[in-house]
């Protein structure tokens, strides 16, 4: 009696794992798992919770609230890259591995995503990208299952170039020295056509002591004919425009640089009249998108959506559409097949992934800084939107 109670006891429990399993397999047949793997904490912890907070209200936006597509939940796992290759590489493995998720998005870090794109590739799944910059990321490291919502290092810089690229201007670039600052400085450089760039200066991510960067500049550009203009790249931690106390004007020298975070932009107050490109500011764009995402920050947040909020919902609703127009198939071809040279809306108006590298072209915005008392920042007014069609974006994959 007690064997054939323990071979009925063995057999329940058998039975009962079955119809676990089970279970979970019909649970995971009516869910869309996504893996959002970002920097929650470490040196762009700012930019991180900015996307993941744009990334669900792109879902919530996309889905009308129900957060299901063609009848399947969409289940969002959120991972915390610290900002560190190898973790993030790990993440994105355990993520499509164990979690058994559909595709992922993120990092925040270029650094980490140049880490992650070789996982995507031996896993067969999606990576959309999104903030992360580098050129090199729809470039000579993508493969086909990378595509990248965020703008690129050249979008960026060509953009600029429209306000900077001026007969008689002489620049010199401060940039980071990591992969972001680089292949910044590396497509500014490319987009230059009128003025000449003299000097390129890179610093280490944590500098938080300028003098010497700035004397190197101040020395490269003080004896040049013409305007002169030290134009900066950074992100994070640091502050660069900490190189104004040490009076780059007795030299008839400029600051410029592009758009960024609004903490950061508080820096551009000082900078009156100032010019550059940026992605997104939240009183630019004039469509029903960026018109309920300000209404709903606000109303969630009492502050305005920021520059990689904007983003994150880009991301989010990217996803949807191609998982509507797959009706809710999640296998990776179909999803290649359907996103490539899709359409899709988002806060800063329509955006297109390019067929050839999986970049989303998108407009940008030529600004000045004007000084409002209103604002603790800079406040960045349109001067007009440089539109995809007038940036020649270079597709550098070789694909």
């Amino acid at each position: 009696m007690t064997a054939l109670f323990a071979r009925r006891a063995v057999l329940g429990l058998a039975a009962t794992a079955l119809a676990a399993a089970a279970g979970l397999a019909t649970a995971q047949g009516n869910e869309i798992r996504i893996a959002h793997i970002y920097s929650k904490t470490g040196p762009l912890e700012a930019y991180g919770k900015q996307t993941a907070t744009g990334f669900m209200m792109g879902l919530e936006y996309a889905t009308q609230g129900t957060m299901t597509v063609a009848g399947k939940k969409l289940v969002v796992l959120e991972r915390d890259d610290q900002g560190k290759p190898d973790v993030g590489k790990s993440l994105l493995a355990a993520a499509y591995g164990d979690d058994k998720v559909d595709l992922a998005v993120g990092p925040t870090s270029s650094g980490v995503a140049l880490a992650m794109l070789p996982v995507a590739e031996e896993y067969k799944k999606i990576l959309l990208v999104e903030p992360a910059v580098a050129d090199s990321i729809t470039g000579d490291k993508w493969n086909k299952y990378i595509f990248r919502t965020g703008r690129n290092s050249s979008q960026d810089a060509i953009s600029n170039a429209v306000a900077l690229d001026k007969e008689g201007t002489v620049v010199a670039t401060l940039a980071q020295d990591y992969a972001f600052g680089r292949d910044g400085v590396a497509a500014f450089k490319g987009a230059l056509r009128k003025a000449k760039l003299v000097h390129e200066e890179y610093l280490p991510t944590n500098t938080t002591d300028f003098t010497a960067g700035a004397q190197r500049l101040f020395d490269a550009l003080k004896d040049q004919p013409g305007r002169k203009v030290i134009f900066i790249i950074w992100a994070g931690a640091g502050n660069p425009f900490k190189i104004a106390d040490l009076d780059p004007k007795r030299y008839g020298i400029e600051i410029a640089t592009g758009g960024n975070i609004l903490p950061a932009m508080v820096n551009y107050k000082q900078f009156p009249g100032m010019e550059g490109a940026t992605y997104y500011y939240f009183g630019i764009p004039k469509n029903p998108v960026n018109e309920w995402l300000v209404a709903n920050h606000y109303k969630k947040f009492q502050t305005p959506p920021d520059f990689f909020t904007a983003g994150g919902m880009a991301a989010g609703m990217a996803v949807v559409e191609a998982l509507t127009k797959t009706n809710g198939d999640t296998g990776t071809n179909k999803l290649i097949k359907t996103m490539e040279g899709m359409r899709f809306q988002t806060p800063k108006g329509e955006m297109t992934f390019r067929a050839e590298d999986h970049q989303a072209m998108q407009s940008m915005y030529h600004f000045k800084i004007k000084n409002d008392p209103a604002f603790a920042w800079g406040v960045p007014e349109l001067v007009r939107e440089i539109r995809p069609i007038e940036m020649q974006v270079p597709i550098r994959n070789k694909r």
